[in-house]
């Protein structure tokens, strides 16, 4: 018989990512930020190859980071707005924590499983960050998938990209809920 575990089933329901730019001081200090670090290296990972690493970065590192964009998005000949609305990610940002994949040689598991754990790390931060009462929200963007942003941004690695920005910090607002899959839509049911 399952042991279930009502208060965590109902936060998954109805769990809703807040938007970066609503989110204000302060934000986890590093004895916060730890334990949701813990919660979400607890991600499924096929072969314990532990394929991503936390870079957290404080607002120095955001403001920093923010620099940059105008310079990629030149190079990519992105618009005015595209450079200003990917610059705000940073610039008005006060904590984020970049989930960075890192490939792992394996013959046992495929790239694409260790890109799907690194998406795991990512919603699983969101969600402890949502659960221990902070503000959270997931972002990439057109910078996050440039090969000369990540490694001016983040010194990554050849084998590392950025799976996600988990922006993290106190909610100013309580955004309104939004349109939700319809399940019937959207799942089949196989019996034999």
């Amino acid at each position: 018989m399952p042991s279930p575990n009502p208060v965590a089933l109902e936060f998954l329901q109805s769990r809703r990512s807040r938007p970066a730019k609503t989110l204000v001081l302060p934000v986890p200090g590093r004895a916060e930020l730890r334990p949701l670090l813990s919660a979400a290296a607890r991600s499924p990972d096929h072969g314990k190859l532990e394929p991503w690493r936390f870079v957290v970065l404080e607002r120095g590192a955001l403001l920093r980071i923010a620099g940059l964009i105008e310079g990629v998005g030149a190079r990519l000949g992105k618009s005015p707005e595209d450079i200003a609305k990917a610059r705000g990610q940073f610039d008005m940002a006060h904590l984020a924590v970049a989930v960075i994949e890192v490939q792992k040689p394996s013959e046992k598991v495929p790239a694409i499983e260790q890109t799907y754990s690194a998406g795991c790390v990512c919603l699983g931060l969101l969600n402890a960050a949502l659960a221990a009462g902070w503000g959270a929200n997931w972002l990439s963007g057109w910078a996050s998938h440039d090969r000369g942003f990540a490694e001016a941004a983040l010194g990554l690695a050849p084998s590392e990209r950025i799976a996600g920005f988990i922006h993290i910090g106190t909610e100013a607002s309580v955004p309104p809920e939004r349109p939700r899959p319809d399940l019937d839509q959207i799942t089949t049911w196989v019996s034999a």
